[in-house]
C-alpha cells in the first residue's frame, strides 16, 4: 500500500501543475520538497501555529494538515505568488516598514492571513484583525507591530 501514488492536478501560484505522489503525502511537504517552494514552514505540524499557512481555492488552511490527494483541482497561493513582480506586495512593504517581521517562520503565514482578512473587510477592527490571525503564533513581536502592519496594509486600499 505504501507504494500507491496518485496524479494531482493543481494550480500553484498561477501555474498549472501535474505530479504523482502518495495520496496522503502532506500538501506542506509537496510544496517544499517537490515544488521548491520553502515560503511555507513547518512549525508545529499540527495544524496549530499557522506558519504552513497557505491559500488555497481563496480559504486560509494550513498546508501541514492537507493531504495532496485534497489539492486535486485545487487553486493554490503560496506566500511565493504574492508579489507577481520583483516589487514586493503593499501587505509585504507594510509588514516590513512596520516591523511586524522579526525572524520570518510566522511571516508568510501572517502575510497570506492579512491578504484573506483584506478580501473579506477592506477596513478591519482591531478585533477584526485579531481574529483573522488568531490562527497564526508569533514569538517575536508580541503581534501590536503585526496589527499595526495589518491597518497600514488596509489603508493602502490594496483589497480593492
Amino acid at each position: 500500500m505504501s507504494d500507491l501514488v496518485t496524479q494531482i492536478h493543481f494550480t500553484v501560484n498561477g501555474e498549472s501543475k501535474v505530479l504523482k505522489a502518495p495520496p496522503m503525502k502532506r500538501l506542506l511537504d509537496v510544496l517544499r520538497e517537490d515544488l521548491h517552494l520553502t515560503g511555507a514552514k513547518e512549525g508545529c505540524g499540527e495544524g496549530e501555529c499557522g506558519s504552513c499557512s497557505i491559500l488555497m481555492n481563496g480559504d486560509l488552511v494550513n498546508s501541514c494538515l492537507i493531504p495532496i490527494l485534497q489539492a486535486n483541482e485545487a487553486q493554490i497561493t503560496t506566500i511565493e505568488g504574492v508579489a507577481i513582480t520583483e516589487q514586493l506586495h503593499p501587505i509585504q512593504q507594510c509588514f516590513l516598514e512596520n516591523g511586524g517581521a522579526q525572524c520570518g517562520i510566522c511571516t508568510p503565514g501572517m502575510i497570506l492571513a492579512t491578504h484573506h482578512l483584506l478580501k473579506k473587510y477592506k477596513n478591519p477592527s482591531l478585533l477584526q484583525i485579531q481574529e483573522g490571525l488568531s490562527g497564526n503564533l508569533c514569538r517575536c513581536t508580541g503581534y501590536i507591530r503585526i496589527f499595526n502592519a495589518v491597518q497600514a496594509a488596509a489603508l493602502t486600499g490594496v483589497a480593492e
